[in-house]
């Protein structure tokens, strides 16, 4: 059995932009951040339909040191399917009575990528047998690895959820992590990242042909714009005609600028770029450029408490103008005219966030700030590398 002080502090992956503002791990962990989302969901979410809930927000949960522990809650929460169903916290220091809920629905179908599920397991477990060496992380990572593939159309995309059906659940989901956090884990498993060396050659060329086929459908699904040429990518796609669709009422059609830039960070990471990702990239990189929202603040206001159907909140959300403030992006941009767009439960589109209403003021974000760090860090660096090859 390998040390876990000595190997661990080798193992932290590079933390995904909607990651940023989690706590950073100390030295000596695996990186948790993977869980921030749906650690978020169940803990402050009301969500009724959960087969098991949290005690509370405060519920005890492990800390990023204690490796074993949080690996007993991801080989506990694993389906018999090879999933994890969405929105539990895997560092919760469980009651007996919630193991005996989660031992009694092993063999529920409920297996989602949603909210940054089910990869981040997966990510999880392979450095954790390389840190503790217990054959059972072994074996419970590769059933996660191969309930991924297992996911994967033929087209290359990857579904919200798998295997359940549903019009939202089998689109092609790029919101919440899901499509590119796949295909960054199976990417590291391809190129032999030090955390899957020891992965069977069979996987490893399974998960190489997965990423050529996920990519060639990303490179397909960039949105073009009202003069065709390539913009970026929507949240979710249509999974036959990969266009840009809706999903919940309140997620309409759109190019969304968090999402593309996570799959142009992912694009990125291939050495040497073919050249129709380097054009990718470029497209992508000048939208972004041009659907920057500069001189406004998104702010928080005391308002009166009130009560919706999934969360409490007492404040509001609304937009000023400040010169000074550091730039945004609209969460949901219009295709073909570059518009900020936004909407309510009843699905109707608007064009500022005060016609939305409280609900989904206070609960959804509607303003991101991720392609800012890609322009002014990550796409000057790549830029360079690509022009010295």
């Amino acid at each position: 059995m390998r040390h876990p002080r000595l190997l661990l502090s080798l193992l932290l992956p590079v933390a995904p932009l909607w990651a940023a503002t989690s706590p950073k791990p100390m030295p000596g962990t695996i990186d948790v951040a993977g869980f921030s989302d749906s650690r978020h969901h169940w803990r402050n979410i009301i969500q009724p339909e959960r087969f098991m809930q949290a005690t509370g927000p405060d519920q005890p949960a492990y800390g990023p040191e204690q490796a074993r522990e949080i690996a007993d809650n991801i080989l506990l929460f694993q389906r018999e399917n090879g999933g994890w169903p969405k929105d539990y916290d895997m560092l919760a220091v469980l009651t007996e009575a919630q193991k005996k809920l989660v031992r009694d629905t092993r063999a529920n179908t409920d297996t989602s990528y949603d909210n940054h599920n089910t990869h981040p397991q997966v990510a999880y477990l392979a450095r954790a047998f390389v840190a503790l060496g217990d054959p059972a992380l072994r074996a419970a990572c590769e059933r996660g690895l191969d309930f991924m593939l297992a996911s994967q159309y033929a087209n290359g995309g990857f579904p919200q959820w798998w295997p359940k059906g549903g019009t939202i659940a089998k689109r092609i989901t790029l919101n919440d992590g899901v499509m590119i956090g796949i295909l960054n884990v199976l990417k590291d498993a391809a190129d032999r990242a030090p955390h899957w060396t020891w992965l069977d050659e069979a996987r490893r060329a399974r998960c190489a042909e997965a990423v050529a086929r996920g990519t060639a459908c990303l490179l397909k699904m960039q949105i073009p714009g009202s003069d065709g040429a390539p913009t970026g990518w929507g949240q979710q796609h249509d999974e036959v005609t990969l266009a840009t669709v809706g999903a919940r009422t309140f997620e309409l059609p759109c190019v969304a600028p968090a999402d593309t830039t996570e799959v142009v960070q992912f694009l990125m990471r291939f050495e040497p770029p073919a050249p129709e990702i380097v054009a990718a990239v470029e497209a992508a990189v000048a939208w972004l450029k041009k659907v920057r929202l500069d001189g406004i603040r998104v702010q928080r206001v005391p308002a009166p408490r009130a009560e919706f159907a999934r969360h409490k909140t007492d404040f509001d959300v609304v937009v000023i103008k400040d010169e000074s403030a550091p730039p945004l992006w609209a969460r949901t941009v219009e295709p073909g005219t570059d518009r900020p767009i936004f909407a309510s439960r009843d699905g109707v589109k608007v064009y500022s966030l005060a016609e939305v209403d409280r609900e989904r003021r206070t609960g959804s974000g509607w303003y991101v700030t991720n392609p800012g760090k890609l322009l002014e860090t990550y796409y000057p660096a790549w830029r360079k590398r690509v022009a010295s090859k």
